[in-house]
């Protein structure tokens, strides 16, 4: 049981750590899809 509570709040950690690089990421997707829908507006 320690070892399942010790996996759980390292993986929490963990991601608590990450989550801005996620939403980095996603928002990079998201402006270069912006991006390319109104180059094919204007074009």
């Amino acid at each position: 049981m320690t070892a399942i509570i010790a996996s759980y709040n390292s993986i929490s950690m963990l991601a608590s750590l990450n989550w801005d690089r996620l939403l980095y990421g996603a928002t990079i997707a998201v402006a270069l899809v912006v991006g390319s829908m109104f180059g094919n507006l204007f074009l």
